[in-house]
């Protein structure tokens, strides 16, 4: 999406920032929520399971384990086919390439809840930080020329480079095999009903987290722990102890924390294919 953004770039800051619009942004998603509102008359129990795989599949696995603790925090690592692999399952989820999500994210961790350098301050509002910095995009957020600086060693590197620019092309491959496996009902639920979904679910922790749950740690912003935005995300929703320890791989610290990304990375450490993983300080476990 960072190609389809960038076309309107807002001017300064707020107020004069939101004079204008993204247009192909706005018919991008309009069209998406659009299609997704004829899911009742499309419904199928199959078409609704298909639903929860893939939400499951290229949110947890592909933009939580992936694009965010694997790729935007290093807080394990895996060998380089497999990080290709699972690269390509984020880039299907339907939220930009590597490059643009790893460096708006690492920008959200330098600069939190800043209005001018934070991509999605939590401070210029609800509706800001859940999804109007993508449908006002700012240059400096949205130009691959200068978020590139912020995730440098992916910037260098040809695979990630060549998915950052091309990575709509994966809906090509998704979209057909859905189709032969369901139709028109698995195409609405499979790829609309579910990039709705999961745009919401990530969009919550930009929002919500920073504005309601509880505070384990004393953080310098004000994220949250939030148990319904954890169940949503697949454990992102423990935002406030993500943002004590962002490098720990592991989301939810307590028993009643649940974290089903670190269920995942557990498996692959079991397997031999996580190493190095990051875990919370002992005396606070």
């Amino acid at each position: 999406m960072t190609r389809l953004f960038s076309d309107a770039m807002p001017s300064e800051d707020m107020p004069p920032e939101i004079s204008k619009l993204s247009l192909p942004s706005i018919v991008f998603f309009a069209i998406f929520h659009g299609l997704a509102l004829l899911a009742p008359w499309f419904f199928s129990w199959s078409a609704l399971g298909i639903t929860i795989l893939l939400h499951w599949f290229l949110g947890s696995i592909g933009i939580c384990l992936g694009y965010h603790r694997l790729l935007s925090h290093r807080s394990f690592q895996v060998p380089k086919w497999l990080e290709y692999a699972i690269a390509l399952v984020g880039a299907a989820a339907l939220q930009g390439g590597p490059i643009f999500w790893v460096a708006g994210h690492r920008l959200h961790h330098a600069h939190t809840e800043d209005v001018d350098q934070d991509p999605y301050s939590a401070r210029k509002g609800f509706w800001w930080s859940h999804m109007l910095w993508i449908l006002y995009p700012k240059s400096d957020f949205f130009n691959p020329e200068k978020y590139r600086k912020y995730a440098p060693e992916l910037a260098r590197d040809p695979f990630y480079l060549w998915l950052d620019k091309y990575f709509l092309l994966l809906q090509i491959p998704l979209g057909f095999s859905l189709y032969l496996l369901g139709g028109w009902s698995y195409i609405i639920w499979g790829m609309c009903v579910r990039s709705v979904f999961l745009w919401h679910s990530t969009w919550f922790i930009n929002s919500v987290t920073h504005m309601w749950g509880y505070r384990t740690f004393e953080t310098n912003d004000n994220s949250r722990n939030l148990w319904w935005a954890a169940i949503v995300t697949y454990g992102e929703g423990w935002h406030n102890n993500h943002h004590a320890y962002p490098h720990v791989a592991k989301a939810g610290w307590r028993w009643w924390e649940v974290d089903v990304t670190w269920w995942a990375i557990q498996l692959l450490r079991s397997l031999g294919l996580a190493t190095k993983v990051i875990m919370p300080p002992a005396m606070i476990k």
